[in-house]
């Protein structure tokens, strides 16, 4: 196919527009999270700004351009054919795995997914030149790689995940020993000093040493070089100025603009460094099809030494690469699924932890308490004290984890920090043209001014570091992935490139279809109908009819659940059985969640109402009775179908049926009654209560007579009485709920008139 060099360049441009989108997706938290965590500026305002930085720093990039072309690999090693191969390799995996990430939500390296898609793809095209020669041997590898300025840029990757780190610690805990939680007061005194000096850096080391990267530098040169200390001088005189003029005019705080130009920077920052990840391998691959063209020669034989030039920068692209990169930040859905992990991470109170503890998380808190501890014996009590008052956190509203994710993440300051450290560290990487990891820098900024601002305290501590740990163990994941990733594509692109070509980017473009729709379906779900909520009311008789919605959800999820879990035993239906699994294990952890929230709603209860704690906390205990009595049924019927034991004889599944049919009568008047808060009902349950006890125990009394005469199998025998014995447990915990609920409901609203003798009769008899 004479023109599939041709066909595989317009493959690879529509490739490059694919990963400036999915690459955005996952780096637009390195420059918004700072901004939308602090809540400081309305959301509008922060993409407007950040879309100028993003638009007006695509022309930054030009500089970074030459990592692609030759920072990896030696060009004059390869010809035109095995160049297209590698940049077809390249953009391939680097779109999916990227993609890959953005769906599960991880902030992940679009700087390193480049670097190691072109490291591996050239290694396996080396290795395959070397196989077919006569001459060569694997020793000779290092001739085809760029080995010290690929080490160069990996070691800058991984040192900038502890620089970052410190730093931002070190900036935030002398910042907080400043201004302390309580910044309001001594903003206003210091706020001008401290935003000027923000609002310098970002400005000199973001415009200035960022133009070092630029074609542009040059016209630029004479005026910047040696009047450096000038520049600093006279930039933190007009910002010491505008601040104290902008404090004074418009009575707020000088941070507010501290965030928004240091948002404007950091997109620009981003956009100049991180670029070359998205359009740098398209822009090499222009270059080369457009050098042999021209040149006539066979694509075997024309060497790509091509590429050693420096090229002039194609405006005209970056302009269009940085429309696309504006378009994808205002519409992106995974951009913001991305946030929430950083956001959740940096929180400074209590929020839904989305990482479970591991042993190296545990085993780093472990060591870093007693590290403190041994530190802390150190320095003087008083001294102790001092700092420690900086540290205190001003008395609130104790918010619970669901109101805390509407609340701001953390305050001004600390956004302020994360924004001009991690900005002064990417603009002097970009000056030096090291392809710094944007992602990593910002996390690791945002993680380290967590850290320092105490954010992870004894009660966080182990989730946030096991988060830390998982991001960090996916960047890692992300070099080898696209290392294998890429050498296995362009083997496999080598070996019948006029097959594996169309092949690939049609399995590309399922994948990204599949993964799109998986996200959208995830994000679009609504709150399911039968989901519990959190109660917030702050008096008894609000907390009684906000529970009663929770009673009645619960009694008709355990409902199915028993039913199904008695079905998929009739039926043997092993599939129905593991749904149902799932099914209690969802909601046996919606009620530990109100568990853990009760710290909250006792806080936020009214004086005059604190009795309400006590029913409440009965209630969820009563409900988590329940579901673990659900969940022992579920598991057990599912183990033994599994296992492959015997089926229940006839009349034990008639038995569990007719329980069955008990139970859902019961379960239905239970939730009509708390549906529709006709509480009367709640008295004819519990007067008929005996009648379903009667039942199981018939039951119980009948298989023990049977297992005498009959039952010839140990399983079945032990399955039945584990069944009955555990639905008479779940009947327990129902009808202590019930109880209860009527005991709190009757007192709340005529104390001295409802109260069934029947029920009192029930109680002696118990």
């Amino acid at each position: 196919m004479d023109n599939i060099y041709l066909l595989m360049l317009i493959a690879i441009t529509v490739l490059a527009v694919v990963d400036i989108i999915v690459g955005v997706s996952n780096d637009a938290i390195n420059f918004l999270n700072s901004a939308i965590g602090s809540k400081a500026i309305s959301m509008r305002t922060i993409m407007i700004v950040a879309s100028l930085g993003i638009f007006i720093g695509a022309v930054f990039s030009s500089g970074m351009m030459e990592v692609a072309r030759k920072g990896i690999f030696v060009p004059a090693m390869f010809n035109f054919e095995e160049i297209m191969y590698i940049f077809m390799a390249v953009m391939i995996t680097d779109i999916l795995l990227l993609d890959f990430f953005n769906t599960l939500g991880l902030p992940t390296s679009t700087t390193v997914s480049i670097v190691f898609n072109l490291l591996g793809a050239a290694v396996v095209m080396s290795l395959i030149k070397i196989s077919a020669s006569d001459t060569q041997t694997f020793a000779d590898l290092g001739n085809y790689i760029n080995t010290e300025k690929a080490i160069t840029i990996i070691s800058g990757i991984v040192m900038s995940v502890f620089i970052a780190f410190s730093v931002g610690a070190l900036v935030q805990w002398v910042s907080r020993l400043v201004f302390t939680f309580q910044y309001e007061k001594k903003i206003k005194n210091f706020g001008a000093v401290f935003g000027a000096i923000c609002l310098t850096a970002i400005t000199y080391f973001i415009f200035l040493k960022g133009l070092k990267g630029t074609p542009y530098y040059k016209d630029l040169k004479g005026l910047v070089q040696g009047n450096e200390i000038l520049i600093i001088l006279a930039s933190s005189v007009l910002w010491l100025g505008v601040s104290f003029a902008f404090q004074a005019i418009t009575k707020k705080s000088i941070l507010l603009v501290v965030i928004a130009v240091g948002t404007f920077g950091l997109a620009l920052a981003f956009s100049g460094n991180d670029l070359v990840n998205f359009i740098g391998v398209p822009m090499a691959a222009y270059h080369s099809y457009d050098a042999w063209a021209a040149s006539g020669i066979d694509p075997t034989m024309f060497s790509m030494e091509v590429l050693d030039k420096k090229v002039p920068a194609e405006p005209l692209l970056l302009f269009i690469a940085g429309g696309v990169m504006v378009l994808t930040l205002w519409f992106s859905k995974k951009a913001k699924t991305v946030a929430e992990t950083e956001l959740s991470l940096s929180r400074q109170g209590d929020t839904h932890e989305k990482f479970e503890p591991n042993m190296l998380s545990r085993g780093i808190v472990k060591s870093s308490s007693w590290l403190s501890d041994a530190l802390s014996a150190m320095v003087p009590k008083s001294t102790q004290e001092k700092i420690g008052k900086s540290f205190e956190k001003p008395a609130t509203l104790a918010l619970t984890k669901d109101q805390s994710i509407n609340a701001p993440a953390f305050d001004m300051i600390r956004a302020s920090v994360n924004l001009m450290v991690a900005g002064v560290l990417i603009a002097i990487a970009t000056s030096m043209k090291l392809p710094l990891s944007t992602t990593y820098v910002t996390f690791m900024v945002a993680m380290g001014s967590s850290f320092a601002d105490r954010a992870w305290g004894r009660e966080s501590a182990v989730y946030r570091v096991a988060g830390v740990l998982n991001v960090i163990g996916g960047w890692f994941g992300t070099a080898l992935g696209a290392f294998i990733a890429a050498g296995i594509v362009v083997f496999l692109i080598k070996w019948n490139p006029q097959v594996m070509a169309p092949i690939l980017l049609l399995l590309t473009a399922i994948l990204l279809t599949r993964n799109y729709l998986l996200h959208k379906k995830k994000s679009n779900k609504a709150v399911e109908e039968d989901s519990l909520t959190q109660a917030e009311s702050s008096s008894v008789q609000g907390v009684i009819h906000e529970s009663a919605n929770n009673i009645a959800n619960v009694v008709k999820r355990g409902n199915k659940i028993y039913s199904s879990a008695i079905d998929g035993l009739a039926k043997q239906d092993l599939v129905l059985l593991k749904k149902n699994k799932k099914n209690i294990v969802k909601l046996s952890e919606e009620i530990d969640n109100l568990r853990d929230n009760i710290f909250y709603f006792i806080k936020n209860l009214d004086e005059s109402s604190v009795g309400a704690s006590n029913f409440y906390i009965n209630i969820l205990g009563y409900l988590q009775d329940m579901t673990q009595s659900l969940e022992y049924i579920s598991k057990v019927s599912h183990k033994h179908v599994n296992n492959n034991h015997k089926k229940l004889k006839f009349n034990q599944i008639k038995e569990l049926k007719l329980i069955d049919e008990t139970l859902e009568t019961l379960f239905n008047t239970t939730k009509n009654a708390f549906d529709s808060q006709s509480f009367e009902q709640i008295g004819d349950i519990l007067n008929n209560k005996k009648e379903v006890f009667d039942l199981v125990t018939e039951k119980i009394q009948r298989q023990v007579e049977r297992t005498r005469t009959e039952e010839s199998s140990p399983k079945n025998t032990t399955l039945y009485f584990s069944l009955l014995l555990e639905t008479k447990d779940l009947l327990t915990a129902t009808m202590n709920l019930l109880e209860e609920y009527y005991k709190a409901h009757d007192s709340s609203v005529e104390p001295a008139t409802i109260e069934p003798e029947t029920l009192v009769a029930d109680k002696e008899e118990e």
